[in-house]
């Protein structure tokens, strides 16, 4: 596995004393109204997010930026994309969560867009089609692949739980797997693990032990940020929130929403590096 992505994730949250990522995903629909205006729904989504960015920068060690909000602003998409980029301070981790894979010319094509195109630090990749689909992402150096291995939504379980040969539970498998495909290559192999199970998230990191987790699910979700920094131990963890720091105003003082996306964001950074890790470092 690459060094190279580790040891930014690692120098950029000593620096900051956090494994926080804030998740930019811009919905229209819940902006305050005084944001909106004349302008287009994409200009003011570039509004919001340099506007969040800048509340939430002194806290965040990464942002994720899901790719369907952006999508959505049809041909504006990619400016908005590269406007939001060019805000995040450097050394600032950046994630696209796509969750995409493919095999041949359609993966190649897929792994430029986002580490080339747009330039991007990791991605999140579906692993269903296997090693081939996430080959051409890992041959990056320097960046990083989240896998997705165990997550929480409602009918997860009808896969990820599938019980192999042994007893292992399938989404182990993703994991051991995601592990040994990282181990050779350019870039490196991290895997997705939602909060909500930090059973499940515990046993992954014995698994294991060196590959960084990008863990979404605190916060709206009803994830704990003191049950995934127990179950994540020391391995390396980036724990990703996004409405409930987006919108954590008070809808009726819309103009304050920067400052409620700070507030929210100091409080989980502080839960999510406790305070005798603070003072070590």
């Amino acid at each position: 596995m690459s060094a190279a992505f580790l040891d930014r994730l690692d120098a950029i949250q000593q620096k900051k004393q956090s494994r926080l990522c804030v998740g930019l995903d811009p919905d229209p629909a819940r902006f305050p109204s005084a944001l909106l205006g004349d302008h287009s729904r994409a200009a003011s989504a570039m509004r919001f997010n340099a506007a969040i960015i800048e509340a939430t920068a002194p806290f965040a060690c990464a942002y994720k930026l899901n790719l369907a909000f952006y999508e959505n602003f049809a041909r504006e998409g990619p400016r908005v994309i590269d406007e939001t980029l060019g805000r995040i301070p450097p050394g600032t981790l950046v994630i696209a969560d796509g969750k995409r894979a493919d095999i041949g010319n359609s993966s190649r094509f897929y792994a430029a867009a986002t580490f080339k195109r747009h330039a991007f630090d990791a991605c999140t990749i579906s692993p269903y089609m296997g090693a081939d689909a996430v080959q051409s992402f890992l041959d990056y150096p320097g960046k990083a692949v989240f896998v997705l291995t165990r997550t929480t939504n409602p009918s997860a379980d009808a896969f990820q739980k599938l019980t192999l040969a042994g007893g292992e539970p399938l989404y182990k498998r993703v994991a051991r797997e995601a592990a040994r495909w990282g181990a050779e290559a350019e870039g490196a192999a991290g895997l997705v693990a939602g909060a909500t199970d930090p059973e499940a998230l515990a046993q992954l990191r014995e698994a294991c032990p060196g590959l960084p987790f990008l863990v979404p699910g605190v916060g709206a979700q009803g994830g704990r940020a003191e049950e995934v920094v127990e179950a994540a131990g020391s391995g390396p963890v980036l724990v990703n929130s996004s409405r409930s720091i987006l919108y954590a105003y008070d809808r009726e003082y819309s103009n304050g929403f920067a400052e409620a996306a700070r507030e929210a964001a100091r409080d989980l950074q502080g839960r999510l590096w406790p305070e005798g890790e603070r003072e070590k470092g």
